[in-house]
């Protein structure tokens, strides 16, 4: 047991965080022109500067990275200027902020591809699931199976974009490994029936996430290098037959390679806690450095899971949205505000920067 608190500081690698609240990523589809952030951005990041840890929304690696409308990228130079304004707004308020590096994988859609081509995948099986394209939720496209040879291309992209990041001013970049995307689908055997060095057994499985994961290090340095995962999420219609002896191998070898921080996706994304088996304090063993954990967590949860030492950091998803203040609301108890389902996705400041603090409505 501990008596260390949620708002107390925290030191991340080499950076200290004001306290052990995250603002998890959260796809808000308000990218403008070109997939640059949009102009409210840096005053949405900057709202929400209290957390401890910001991570940017998950932010495509390339075009074929896509697979939602106005999502934001990484790899052009208007979109490292556009990132550069919401890094400089977060600092200014004493915050510390990591971007969410991404590949969909095969959940796109062909009107996102270049030339209307089909998305990507380890294998060319279909996603049992929607994504939001042409202002609407539309089954996603079928994909095509990634040839061996087309792999290093993947992990370069990573590779560039973790240094865009970083030449954008962010403290470090989280690797979306999670809630079956790109990464994800080649780690679990649902979406991978590769016969080749990246398909079959757990190792093998495992290879790319890896791949970028050294590549991302090698570039950027391990303590600005972080991943996130999700080992037992049916998010996007993964599965794995071997989830808990697939997750101990990979967060072994993650450990190995001295990331700063492992995001964990305790559960279904946005679900259920206990939707399948899965030992989590196996991975918490396993991981000698930072432990964010993620998925319902609530004050006291999250304050009787940091005393059992279960977690370093807890992040928080939706109760950001419409508490920009979110961390002093926690600290007071104060009520939390509801969000509005209409404008989570698209749009421009309403739902967005418009949510009002308790200094807000305290004011009226």
């Amino acid at each position: 047991m501990t008596d260390k608190t949620l708002f107390d500081p925290y030191t991340l690698g080499s950076l200290t965080l004001s306290n052990r609240v995250v603002l998890a990523p959260l796809t808000r589809n308000r990218a403008g022109t070109g997939f640059v952030p949009s102009e409210f951005a840096a005053t949405y990041y900057g709202q929400r500067a209290s957390a401890g840890l910001l991570i940017a929304e998950a932010t495509q690696i390339s075009q074929q990275g896509q697979g939602y409308q106005d999502t934001p990228g990484i790899y052009t130079q208007a979109q490292i200027d556009g990132w550069r304004e919401v890094t400089a707004a977060v600092h200014a308020k004493g915050g510390r902020i990591f971007l969410q590096l991404w590949h969909v994988g095969r959940v796109s859609h062909v009107d996102l591809q270049e030339s209307g081509a089909a998305p990507v995948a380890p294998s060319a099986i279909r996603a049992e699931t929607k994504t939001f394209v042409n202002n609407g939720f539309m089954d996603v496209s079928e994909p095509r199976a990634l040839a061996l040879d087309e792999l290093p291309g993947i992990v370069n992209d990573f590779r560039q974009a973790a240094a865009n990041a970083i030449a954008a001013g962010f403290d470090g970049v989280e690797i979306h490994g999670a809630n079956g995307y790109l990464l994800d689908q080649f780690a679990k055997d649902g979406a991978n029936v590769r016969t080749d060095a990246y398909g079959g057994s757990i190792e093998n499985r495992a290879r790319l996430m890896l791949e970028v994961t050294a590549a991302v290090v090698d570039e950027i340095g391990a303590e600005r290098t972080g991943i996130r995962i999700s080992p037992v999420s049916p998010t996007n219609g993964v599965s794995s037959s071997d989830p808990q002896a697939q997750f101990d191998y990979i967060v072994d070898q993650l450990d190995a390679l001295g990331i700063v921080y492992l995001h964990v996706v305790e559960g279904a994304t946005g679900g259920p806690r206990d939707v399948a088996p899965f030992d989590f304090d196996s991975l918490r063993r396993r991981f000698k450095n930072t432990y964010i954990a993620n998925n319902g967590y609530s004050l006291g949860l999250a304050t009787s899971q940091l005393a059992e030492g279960k977690a370093d950091l807890f992040a928080f998803g939706r109760p950001f949205i419409a508490n920009p203040d979110l961390v002093e609301r926690l600290k007071t108890d104060a009520p939390l505000a509801a969000l509005n389902p209409a404008t989570l996705f698209g749009g421009g400041a309403a739902g967005y920067i418009d949510y009002p603090t308790l200094a807000d409505s305290s004011a009226q």
